[in-house]
């Protein structure tokens, strides 16, 4: 894919030293400095949304049930 990049001319001219120097082509300096600055940039870490309901220090009713109750009370008679 092209681009277009607005360098400082300091910049360019000393990339295109580093470049010549190491026998790389100017592009392949650019990707290769975009590839190392994203590979260490920090990822944020995923944050689930709290979807909780109710009280949490409330006393769970289900608790007490039996499994037979429990099911009972899940499926609804069906």
């Amino acid at each position: 894919m092209k681009t277009t990049l607005d360098l400082s001319d300091e910049l360019l001219k000393r990339a295109k030293q580093h470049a010549r120097k190491t026998g790389q082509p100017l592009r392949a300096l650019v990707e290769e400095g975009l590839r190392l600055a994203l590979k260490n940039q920090p990822r944020a870490a995923f944050r689930l949304r709290d979807c909780s309901v109710g009280d949490a220090d409330a006393e769970n009713p289900l608790e007490a049930l039996s499994w037979q109750d429990l099911r009972a009370e899940i499926y609804g008679g069906r």
